[in-house]
């Protein structure tokens, strides 16, 4: 049996790869790991940290300072 959660091929993507908007607790406030390093990467980055956001949210403001950084690569 394979796990539905690691990815098999490129035909069938995994839940590893769901869109932060579609996360059941996306909508749940950023947890204090995302925090800590959307902190960091803000800093980095010359931006501004906000401490109010989402899962969601944070998952994509990271997504976005990565690229910013460079971090990302």
């Amino acid at each position: 049996m394979t796990n539905p959660k690691v990815p098999h091929d490129g035909d069938h993507p995994s839940n590893l790869e769901k869109a932060p908007e579609d996360w059941t607790t996306g909508d749940e406030r950023m947890t204090d790991a995302q925090a800590s390093y959307l902190k960091t990467l803000s800093e980095e980055a010359g931006e501004e940290f906000r401490p109010d956001l989402t899962k969601a949210q944070a998952s994509k403001r990271i997504d976005q300072l990565q690229e910013k950084t460079g971090r990302g690569q």
